[in-house]
């Protein structure tokens, strides 16, 4: 499968892990819809669409914001993304994601709330509405963790709300199987990113570095990749979850 003039929608697309995919689709012509939630990264999100504007002529780029917790938004995003791309969605790829690292005993409800309206609520109706909107043929990614191999304290709330992204994944896999589309997710490491340092002490930093191969953590440019090869050679591939971590965890 080419990527060339395929529609692709990437939510947090104009940063961290979903710039890093943007960049590699751009540079095989496929058009981007870039999703970003708050105000405050606006102007990063346009700044980096403009680059791929003028980096790559042949591509059209689009920005839109939008709460992916409210389920009215997700549906005006892809309503929006058809609207300005003659109708068309071919590939939807899901970066949304919330980490908290507490012990499960001190979580208050609201932040339980957050982090499951977050990473399961939003990759629900993200998915499920990928899954009215993707044309024959297309692909569906979302984005879980390497946690959920990990027998660990402190982050059960994270792994407890990313665990049903991976079943809502491989059902609606099964699903769409008579329209050629094929549904996966990716479980990447501790990514190098300000996702992954707001909730890490120095000392925790340099034991998820221990645990994976050359002692370092994931970068974006080891994952990108592997969602791009979801949509061309590895196409074959439906209905998993792909753990890329370095040896992190495994299962």
């Amino acid at each position: 499968m080419s990527l060339s003039g395929k529609v692709t929608l990437i939510t947090g697309g104009g940063k961290n892990l979903g710039a890093a995919i943007a960049s590699l689709f751009a540079a095989e012509g496929a058009h981007l819809a870039l999703h970003y939630n708050s105000a405050s990264s606006k102007d990063a999100t346009e700044s980096f669409a403009d680059q791929m504007s003028s980096k790559h002529s042949n591509i059209k780029v689009k920005t839109y914001q939008g709460d992916l917790t409210k389920v009215s938004n997700v549906t005006a995003l892809f309503d929006a993304v058809q609207k300005d791309f003659g109708g068309k969605v071919d590939i939807v790829i899901n970066t949304v994601g919330k980490v908290l690292k507490k012990p499960l005993a001190e979580i208050s409800e609201k932040e339980y709330d957050e982090m499951f309206a977050v990473n399961s609520k939003s990759a629900f109706f993200i998915t499920q509405e990928a899954a009215k909107r993707v044309s024959q043929g297309g692909k569906i990614i979302n984005t879980v963790t390497s946690l959920l191999a990990a027998y660990t304290p402190l982050y059960s709330s994270y792994q407890g709300s990313k665990a049903p992204v991976e079943y809502f994944t491989k059902g609606l896999s099964k699903e769409l199987m008579p329209k050629s589309i094929s549904v996966n997710a990716v479980a990447p490491g501790p990514m190098d990113t300000p996702f992954f340092y707001g909730q890490e002490t120095p000392e925790a930093v340099a034991f998820h570095k221990s645990n994976a191969i050359d002692g370092r953590l994931t970068l974006v440019t080891d994952i990108a990749p592997i969602y791009k090869f979801l949509c061309t050679e590895g196409a074959w591939i439906n209905g998993q979850t792909l753990f890329a971590n370095g040896g992190y965890t495994s299962r």
